[in-house]
């Protein structure tokens, strides 16, 4: 009797859940109205890409921009890449880019990958100076057989963090501090920065320190060549990145060498420049070749959350938050208006920290303002701390305010990183836009966006701000030592089991607040209108790499016209 007493509750509860879902799905869950939106970009022209490395944000994050954009783009073969620690296949993917380019409309390539392969093996950079000199002669080789194919290229300065082959700890503690120390006293010339550095010189082992000082010394060699054959026309443009800068750093001195270089050889900026940055260079390309291709320059108004922010140099920057806006604004040609109401779109840079918590609100109003008078947003959303606490993300959808209207929305690793990624993707929208005559591609084109743009939500936020503390800390819990190399066998497994349930709860939770499926209006031709709305939203993730630092995630949402 007790047996179908119990079995008699459980039916009955079974009952009761049924009718709660029934209650939610016909009366309490969002509902939309409208047509659902089934469009796709019809492409035109094709771009050969050699990316930095195989992480998504360096070739996967091109590839989805590039849908915006109505760009072909023929990536370098996966197994051609470097994989985390291994380096890539350099012959394979050299006699792949010639092989290709005669196809193609322009090249967009990264020299770390074609020469080193990859960031991570250009940070050792053990290439002799015949191999340089070898490489050089490949891409003259190269523009002679295809005179009518632009090549644009991009380079990374050694970053001030030595090479993963030093490893002592001492000797790494020490070159830092050399580092800071020489740049200071190479625009001082401070006579107790010079007595520190022979103080550091004797604790540090020579061999170490040859090995250092011997990567710039390499790389400026290298970046001068590079140089040469933007002069002779071999490049049609070279972009030199730096990498996880700092004020003070032996990488500054390069860069300084290399800009009088640039002056000196009489380069104008349009052909060569030296920026901040490097993961995000090859999309900014990508911008530079779609908005010179539609003959606008794109007017950006410039706002920010505190007053103080434009001055902010965030970590791993050697310059402030204005410098790289308008750094990275010049790069596609690009013009910064004096109001909104003059501009394409506009940049709103955040800059959270503990200081400035107060000016949140405010911001949101203000970018909520924006929204409602048909102003696009360009939304970068850092935070000195990576702090979710200190974004403006949260407080946006907690308004309900229409986030799936942004133009852009970008949160990640550095503030070049951020800054680069955002305009580029609004500057190739803008181009675009300019393009579409007819109802059927303005509605791809936005389509095409709203992937991009939840792409970012999910990424630079919940997993950047929450999700990857949660799968660290219970990977250590589970006795993982080091998240940055994983256990394929059984570390992974685990990660990848956390990071999608993690980030499939908190997708449930987004795609039904009013913030994600509220409507937001579009332009058409003819003086026309409609308004799109996000009804539902499916993603798909995992960890391209063995460590925890980024994740392969593409959204799929499905749009209603109203």
């Amino acid at each position: 009797l007790g047996g179908t007493s119990l079995k008699k509750r459980l039916l009955y509860l079974a009952v009761l859940a049924l009718c709660v879902l029934a209650l939610f799905y016909t009366f309490l869950r969002p509902s939309y109205d409208g047509t659902p939106l089934n469009a796709v970009r019809e492409k035109t022209g094709r771009i050969v890409l050699v990316p930095l490395d195989g992480r998504p944000p360096c070739r996967q994050l091109v590839l989805d921009t590039a849908d915006v954009a109505g760009t072909e783009i023929a990536a370098l073969p996966y197994e051609m890449q470097d994989y985390y620690t291994m380096p890539g296949q350099t012959k394979e993917a050299q006699k792949w880019l010639r092989e290709n380019l005669a196809q193609s409309d322009a090249a967009v390539i990264s020299i770390d990958q074609l020469l080193y392969g990859g960031l991570l093996a250009a940070r050792e950079a053990d290439k002799s100076p015949d191999e340089i000199e070898a490489f050089i002669a490949y891409l003259r080789e190269l523009h002679a057989a295809h005179p009518t194919v632009p090549i644009y290229a991009f380079s990374i300065l050694p970053r001030m963090i030595p090479p993963a082959s030093i490893d002592d700890y001492y000797d790494n503690k020490y070159l830092l501090a050399y580092s800071r120390l020489a740049d200071r006293y190479a625009l001082c010339g401070a006579p107790e920065d010079a007595a520190k550095m022979q103080e550091l010189e004797e604790k540090i082992s020579p061999a170490s320190l040859a090995q250092y000082l011997a990567l710039f010394e390499q790389n400026e060699h290298l970046s001068r060549a590079l140089i040469e054959l933007v002069k002779e026309g071999t490049l049609e443009r070279l972009l030199i990145g730096q990498d996880d800068g700092e004020k003070y750093s032996i990488p500054n001195i390069e860069k300084r060498h290399l800009q009088a270089c640039l002056i000196e050889e009489q380069i104008p900026k349009e052909k060569a420049a030296i920026v901040h940055g490097a993961d995000e260079l090859a999309l900014t390309l990508l911008a530079a070749i779609s908005v010179a291709k539609n003959g606008h320059r794109p007017q950006i108004f410039l706002d920010w959350n505190d007053e103080s922010t434009p001055d902010e140099i965030l970590p791993f920057m050697a310059i402030s938050l204005r410098e790289t806006a308008r750094e990275k604004i010049a790069v596609f040609g690009g013009e910064c208006t004096a109001s909104a109401a003059s501009a394409d779109f506009v940049l709103f840079i955040s800059a959270g920290s503990e200081e400035n918590l107060s000016s949140r609100r405010k911001s949101v109003e203000r970018i909520e303002r924006y929204l409602a008078s048909d102003t696009p947003v360009a939304l970068v959303d850092l935070s000195r701390h990576f702090a979710a606490e200190e974004t403006l993300l949260p407080l946006l959808i907690g308004r309900g305010a229409p986030v799936e209207g942004l133009r852009s929305y970008a949160g990640w690793n550095t503030a070049s990183n951020s800054i680069g990624t955002a305009l580029s993707q609004a500057a190739i929208f803008t181009a675009a836009r300019e393009k579409a005559a007819t109802r059927e591609e303005v509605l791809a084109l936005h389509a095409a966006n709203l992937k991009l743009l939840n792409n970012r939500f999910l990424e630079d936020y919940f997993y950047l701000k929450d999700v990857i503390t949660l799968v660290n800390t219970n990977l250590k819990k589970n006795g993982t030592k080091n998240v940055y190399d994983l256990d394929l066998e059984h570390d992974y497994l685990a990660a990848t089991t956390m990071l999608r349930k993690a980030i499939d709860d908190r997708l449930q939770t987004f795609k039904s607040t009013k913030a994600c499926r509220r409507p937001f209006r579009v332009h058409l031709p003819g003086g026309e209108s409609a308004e799109l709305a996000v009804y539902d939203l499916q993603a798909d993730m995992s960890f391209p790499w063995p460590r925890t630092f980024e994740i392969y995630l593409e959204t799929t949402p499905f749009t209603a016209v109203q």
